[in-house]
């Protein structure tokens, strides 16, 4: 709103929705095994959507519960190593959809 003749207009913002609008059970994330360079098992986390902001600080959460290091680009979290389990029980946790993918 920038201007108004009306002397009797009340403006009312609107409230601002959130950046995704997607819950975290609304999510369907698959989390995948996968053999990386020379060999090296990678957890890749595929299907997130939101901001790149909401996917780093999940894979920041993530890399710390496992220790491990990891990163998040192009919508995916890759974390080096097999902590299916670990990140299936924190996803489920945090009321994520998840499932395991690929064998």
């Amino acid at each position: 709103m920038v201007y108004s003749t009306n002397p009797n207009y009340i403006y009312e913002p609107r409230p601002k929705p959130s950046p995704t609008g997607v819950q975290p059970s609304q999510q369907d994330l698959r989390v995948w095994l996968e053999r990386h360079r020379a060999g090296k098992v990678a957890c890749v986390l595929k299907g997130f959507i939101g901001s790149d902001e909401e996917l780093k600080t999940l894979a920041g959460a993530l890399k710390t519960l496992c220790g491990v290091g990891g990163t998040a680009k192009n919508g995916e979290i890759i974390i080096q190593g097999d902590h299916r389990e670990k990140i299936m029980t924190y996803l489920l946790n945090q009321g994520y959809g998840a499932k395991k993918a690929g064998g």
